[in-house]
């Protein structure tokens, strides 16, 4: 049996939903009931698997205080662009990085410290583990 792959645009599009969920502190659950839906249409919504209505993409950017252009924002235009090379990638996982708990927490405390010197070298640190990381695989 063929599994059907969601499409690039609506796994986009709930990432982003799930991001901006996330980061407004608001449950599948919780999104779920105000938009009179189970938590698993949420999560289907998330993946990609179901499609969002306009209507419903328009309830959605309401509840979470994001204007509908939100949700597009770093797409996929399936244009191939000159030069064979794009940003598209780079989008792609920090929007990933950023849909997971790690990644709005993260996000959340490193936005709340207000030093730019030491955020400065909280990306030093990391950079350095990242790179130690790499030459050790």
């Amino acid at each position: 049996m063929i599994k059907k792959v969601p499409n690039p645009i609506d796994r986009h599009v709930g990432s982003r939903v799930r991001m901006r969920r996330m980061l407004a502190g608001i449950s599948q659950e919780k999104l779920g009931e105000a938009l009179g839906l189970t938590f698993q249409q949420v999560q289907k919504y998330e993946k990609g698997s179901n499609r969002i209505s306009a209507s419903r993409l328009q309830q959605i950017a309401k509840m979470l205080d994001v204007p509908v252009a939100f949700f597009f924002d770093g797409a996929p235009t399936g244009d191939v662009p000159a030069g064979g090379f794009s940003d598209a990638a780079a989008t792609t996982y920090i929007s990933d990085f950023l849909s997971t708990s790690e990644g709005v927490q993260l996000t959340k405390a490193f936005t709340r410290i207000k030093d730019s010197r030491v955020r400065r070298r909280i990306i030093d640190l990391v950079e350095a583990i990242a790179s130690e990381t790499a030459e050790k695989a």
